[in-house]
């Protein structure tokens, strides 16, 4: 199972964006990585701008290259709002679920959860992080899940607002529709990465 393991303060000062919720942590966000990145960039291209948001995207969901161009692919065959759709994919991932939910910290602590066979969907358990959560779907959590220190600590928030396609109760949630575009709370803009994969 790939993903990335690279440093993570890094592909946020690229895109300018907190991508992996560090809050306070995450230092000189306004400065790009590397060598040169105080001096600023150049001017961007229609191509460099969506590349770019193609790249955050990517990055904020935790998908790789060759993943997200499938995803990417089955939104473009779709008949409505491609832009959209590729959105509605991510969100039902199993691992973003997870973090939406309010069982997991971060998108990468959700793909852990799941890995480790923690997440069951109907009663059965699942490991795939990329699983497409359908419509109708119940999620739970292990047993041994419910007591990890962490977990533990976010459920018993009372006050967590789940997004409106979502219900939780205690350490089970639903999926109550597919979600749209008002549900995404993420500062992205799906019509450059669709146009992107236009090309």
């Amino acid at each position: 199972m790939a993903k990335y393991n690279g440093p993570k303060d890094r592909l946020s000062r690229r895109e300018g964006y907190d991508i992996f919720g560090k809050g306070a942590k995450l230092t000189r966000l306004n400065v790009l990585p590397g060598m040169h990145g105080a001096q600023g960039s150049r001017t961007k291209s229609e191509y460099s701008k969506q590349l770019r948001e193609k790249q955050k995207v990517k990055r904020i969901y935790g998908v790789l290259e060759r993943q997200f161009k499938n995803y990417a692919d089955s939104a473009m065959s779709y008949k409505g709002n491609t832009g959209e759709r590729l959105l509605s994919i991510l969100e039902r991932r199993l691992d973003n679920v997870i973090y939406r939910l309010g069982f997991a910290p971060s998108r990468p602590a959700a793909r852990q959860l799941v890995s480790h066979r923690h997440v069951l969907i109907d009663g059965k358990k699942v490991n795939i992080p990329s699983y497409i959560v359908k419509k109708g779907e119940t999620i739970t959590l292990s047993a041994i899940a419910v007591e990890i220190p962490v977990i533990k600590k976010l459920l018993g928030v009372k006050d967590f607002k789940t997004p409106s396609w979502l219900q939780r109760k205690a350490a089970a949630g639903k999926i109550l529709k597919d979600p749209v575009r008002d549900d995404i709370i993420e500062p992205v803009s799906e019509q450059d990465v669709v146009e992107y994969y236009s090309r």
